[in-house]
Order: C-alpha cells, then structure tokens, then sequence
C-alpha cells in the first residue's frame, strides 16, 4: 500500500476493498453520526457501497477520502481528506470539500486536527490548489475547534439538509 499521506502519530492510504469492515465499524456507530444527518449504516453491503464510491472517486476527481491508521499500532482510525463535490452546495460547486470521520476510540487524541493539519498540506503543496473548503453542523463545537486550529475562516451560516452549518475556506497564501 502507497501511503500518501504521513504525520508523526498517523498514515493515509487510499481504499480498498478489503476496507469493508472498518467502514462498517464506522459508519454504523449512531453518536459517529450524530452531526452527519443520523444515518448509521447496518450492513456489510453499506460499508462495500462506500468503498466502492470513494474508490470512483480516485477514478474521476484523481482525489477521495483516505483510510487514516495508527503508526504505532497498524488500528484503522477513520478518514480523511478531500471530495470534490460537484453539486451545489451553499452557492458553489466544483470546490474541495476537506472531511475527516474518526472511530470514536480515537476522539480526544488530536488526530482529528493532526490529520486535517496533514491533509491541507497535501492539498496546497502536493495538489496545488489555491482554497479548500469545510463545512460542519453548528452544533458540532468540536470539529469547528478542529477547523479553525488548521486555519480555517468561518465565512458564513446556511441551511443544509434542513440543519444550520457553517461554511469555512482556507486559501493557500
């Protein structure tokens, strides 16, 4: 496996997959949803559909969500990076959205920032773009904690899926 990604405590890596069980883990874990719309997945088969799209991802964008792990310990710790969305979201499409999901064993570490920390590096330096874009649920204080640590401006509030987010840029200056 290539990693693409490192810091001193993690590295990332693309999808594959045999990733099918982390996902599961995941994504089936309620309060790991609690600010995604709370929809936990149940089945393998969920897990498998993900993997699947993420890995299209890599196809058509030449960018996804990475699998995060452990150095010390080889453990899956959730993902992170870029999507592109193509959809309209808040006015704009066609933007890199940063995103990162952590198992919540592995909450309260640091990873989360450490990773993102990581990841806006990857894309200024390595993929050369000029701003990234995050947006979280207004109730999610921990991953606007997150967000503004790695720089990121809070530009506005909007309504997605009938729930208050913010919006947060960072541009590569």
């Amino acid at each position: 496996m290539n990693k693409m990604i490192e810091t001193e405590r993690l590295f990332f890596r693309e999808f594959v997959e045999s990733d099918d069980k982390y996902i599961l883990e995941l994504d089936s874990d309620p309060e790991v949803h609690q600010y995604l719309g709370q929809h936990p997945i149940e089945k393998i088969d969920e897990a498998r559909a993900t993997i699947k799209f993420i890995r299209q991802q890599y196809i058509d964008h030449g960018i996804g969500r990475l699998a995060i792990f452990e150095k010390a310990s080889n453990e899956f710790v959730g993902w992170g990076g870029f999507k592109l969305i193509t959809e309209m979201t808040n006015g704009r499409q066609n933007y890199h959205d940063l995103g990162y999901r952590l198992l919540k064993k592995f909450w309260g570490k640091g990873y989360a920032t450490e990773s993102s920390k990581a990841v806006v590096q990857y894309g200024f330096n390595e993929l050369k773009l000029s701003i990234i874009f995050a947006i979280a649920d207004a109730r999610n204080i921990r991953s606007h904690h997150v967000l503004k640590k790695c720089g990121f401006m809070e530009k506005e509030a909007f309504d997605y899926e009938d729930t208050l987010h913010y919006w947060y840029e960072l541009s590569n200056q």
